[in-house]
């Protein structure tokens, strides 16, 4: 008579699982931190909303400065505008979203961009945006370079979620992964 084993079915989750689940649980928990809070909240203070406004506005002057990078990539290279183009138009509404003082005026230039007219942009009305970044004589380097910018900025923004409030919070990561996004569509060589 041969001898079997009883078959075992574990009747819950497995040690890797629920190891697997705690892993994700608390790296999902730390991108909350920053995400939980209220903009209402009453132990919101004056210093609190001041350096949310402080960061509401860098992130603007930041999308502006991409916004013009991508201008002068599309004017070195104007083959890439297909390309760039509806990019450019998503870091403009990026720069309007976080209250950027052009932000208007700079979707209808990005938007007369895209239909071909040669307004001038106003991002470059001020004086510290008034200097022409440079752009790399490839056009594939110049891509390289606007992926490399969106990375820095996507990164950077992802480290400010947990010293700003919720609401920009959440605005800051959904920007982030836009531009996380963007430097994957700007390295991806057509097939």
């Amino acid at each position: 008579m041969p001898f079997t084993l009883p078959s075992r079915t574990p009747s819950g989750p497995r040690r890797r699982s629920l190891l697997a689940g705690a892993a994700g649980a608390a790296a999902g928990s730390a991108l909350l931190v920053g995400c939980s809070g209220s903009d209402s909240d009453s132990g919101t203070s004056s210093g609190s909303a001041s350096a949310a406004a402080r960061a509401r506005a860098r992130a603007a002057r930041d999308s502006e400065q991409l916004a013009q990078r991508y201008e002068a990539v599309l004017a070195a290279h104007p083959a890439l505008s297909t390309r760039l183009e509806p990019l450019l138009a998503e870091v403009v509404r990026h720069a309007g979203a976080f209250g950027g003082a052009k932000g208007a005026d700079a979707s209808k230039g990005a938007s007369a961009s895209a239909s071909g007219d040669a307004s001038p942009s106003p991002s470059r009305s001020s004086p510290a945006a008034s200097a022409s970044p440079e752009v790399p004589a490839t056009e594939k380097a110049a891509r390289s370079e606007l992926a490399a910018a969106e990375r820095a900025l996507a990164d950077r923004r992802m480290k400010a979620l947990a010293d700003v409030p919720g609401e920009l919070a959440r605005l800051l990561a959904s920007v982030a992964a836009a531009g996380a996004a963007h430097a994957f569509l700007l390295t991806e060589d057509k097939k």
